[in-house]
């Protein structure tokens, strides 16, 4: 019996599989076990067709393919070319098939083809240290070049795959690595990418000077924020702007992108550029939160989850945010599993004063009565708003604003904190940092401390606003290259908290 390895995807982490096959007396027939998807099945057709056509003998034997572990359900057109190989190659006693993991999906002609869970496959199992060698199509091999520490080996047909493996000579098949060409800065040996190049640019935004403040300091720190004021005073052009101002990006922060792009069926464009995801109000809580496809707050790990028109999201989805935006991870239940999620996301939210948008505005008279004001506002509970690390309020647009500052110019002071905070030993950027690391790197001064004791009394704040204040803190003094949190950071992260 011989035995290829391949691997399925197991929510969003890869399991290993052998596809085993056996050629038995009897009568022929072609069965594939081991709780195979009916993609899998639908395999035996393509495989038969691409053999055939290229001239090799279907085996008249009772061919029986099992997919081992058999606990674990299979999914996916890849493992077309473990089973043409499996036939193709069955007579050939001196070939092992044992130092290389094997995907392709095949079509009826025999050329190998990409599909979009190999790089997601291929990318889990180097992390788990479970690959070293891949056998797979030019496209596949193009994207999953960028993955470290693994042999790439590229063929484009059957023919080829059978001639890689009765060859003595591999790496006449051993495809080229190409690495990442963008912009990069190097922090203690370790490389960060990030583009220059800005499609929103902030010098768009005219005024609102305390918002794009705000917005440097949320992007520096990776701080959740929320953004209230009138109809047209800029919220959603400036969170559609942060994402191209955020910190530079590790080699693996660019993988885990895209491979949440393919499995969102997206193509990998491998940029270092942090995505945004920006679910409609009207989103179910299975689209946010994920069900049997991954959520909207799976997908924007890395990047940022933007809520507009804030209070119009169904309570259940905004109060079962309150554990991703604590914990930086999601667990989801489901009959037979528990898939735990990573949410490093920063959360940008937008929303009007009131129902009919007017309440703060100078010019406009407000329509709502307190009654639909207070109830508006109440949609948002106060665990939820404690969570939220900057509470803006925008200013009213006028013809005298002005355009004060560039994207390139508000990135270029993100990078320099970005760096101040990795020379500190960082894992995480200031505004996921967990209780022991703010003990670590938050550290106040006696003048600093008495100032937030005295701002605890008066404004009520609970053990999570004290955190956050210190988070929002030490990110002011990054930006301004102080390596110590001075009285001035303090209040002005304390302007910050809603009251």
């Amino acid at each position: 019996m011989k035995i290829i390895k391949s691997a399925t995807l197991n929510e969003i982490e890869a399991k290993e599989v052998n596809v085993e096959a056996t050629f038995t007396k009897g009568l022929p027939s072609f069965t594939i076990v081991g709780l195979a998807s009916n993609n899998i099945q639908e395999s035996k057709d393509r495989v038969k067709s691409a053999l055939l056509t290229n001239e090799f003998k279907f085996p008249p034997k009772k061919i029986t393919i099992n997919l081992a572990p058999s606990e674990i359900k299979k999914s996916g057109s890849h493992f077309d070319l473990s089973l043409a190989l499996l036939i193709s190659l069955y007579e050939e006693k001196n070939i092992s098939f044992e130092e290389f993991h094997i995907f392709g999906e095949l079509s009826l002609n025999g050329l190998i083809k990409d599909s979009n869970s190999i790089f997601p496959i291929i990318l889990s199992l180097a992390k788990q240290g479970l690959v070293k060698n891949v056998l797979v199509c030019e496209d596949s091999a193009k994207k999953i070049s960028k993955i470290p520490n693994i042999s790439i080996y590229c063929v484009k047909n059957l023919i080829e795959a059978i001639e890689f493996f009765k060859s003595k000579d591999k790496n006449r098949f051993l495809f080229k690595k190409e690495s990442l060409k963008h912009e990069k800065i190097n922090i203690n040996g370790k490389e960060f990418f990030f583009l220059n190049k800005y499609l929103n640019d902030f010098k768009d935004i005219k005024g609102q000077e305390n918002a794009k403040k705000a917005a440097l300091i949320s992007a520096a720190g990776n701080h959740n924020i929320l953004l209230v004021g009138s109809p047209g005073s800029g919220k959603s052009m400036i969170a559609k702007r942060l994402p191209y101002i955020m910190t530079p990006m590790s080699l693996d922060e660019i993988l885990e992108i895209a491979k949440l792009q393919a499995l969102d069926l997206k193509e990998p464009d491998f940029k270092p550029i942090r995505i945004q995801r920006a679910p409609h109000c009207t989103s179910s809580k299975a689209s946010i939160l994920g069900g049997t496809n991954l959520g909207e707050v799976a997908l924007a790990n890395n990047g940022s989850l933007f809520f507009d028109e804030l209070p119009h999201f169904s309570s259940s989805i905004l109060e079962s945010l309150r554990e991703p935006l604590e914990d930086n991870k999601l667990l989801v239940s489901r009959a037979n599993s528990k898939v735990l999620y990573d949410t490093k996301f920063l959360f940008i939210a937008a929303m009007n004063p009131c129902p009919c948008g007017n309440l703060l505005s100078l010019n406009n008279i407000c329509r709502c009565s307190d009654v639909e004001i207070k109830r508006y506002k109440n949609r948002l509970s106060e665990p939820f708003l404690d969570r939220i690390d900057l509470y803006i309020i925008m200013n009213e647009t006028s013809f005298k604003d002005k355009a004060s500052v560039s994207s390139k110019q508000l990135h270029e002071s993100v990078i320099n904190a970005f760096k101040m905070q990795v020379l500190r030993g960082q894992k995480d950027l200031n505004g996921k940092l967990c209780d022991e690391e703010i003990s670590k790197y938050c550290i106040l001064n006696d003048e600093c401390q008495n100032i937030l004791e005295k701002a605890t009394q008066n404004f009520n704040l609970s053990f999570r606003s004290i955190n956050k204040i210190k988070k929002v803190a030490r990110t002011i003094a990054d930006l301004e290259q102080s390596f110590n949190i001075e009285k001035k950071h303090l209040l002005e992260a304390l302007s910050y908290r809603r009251r």
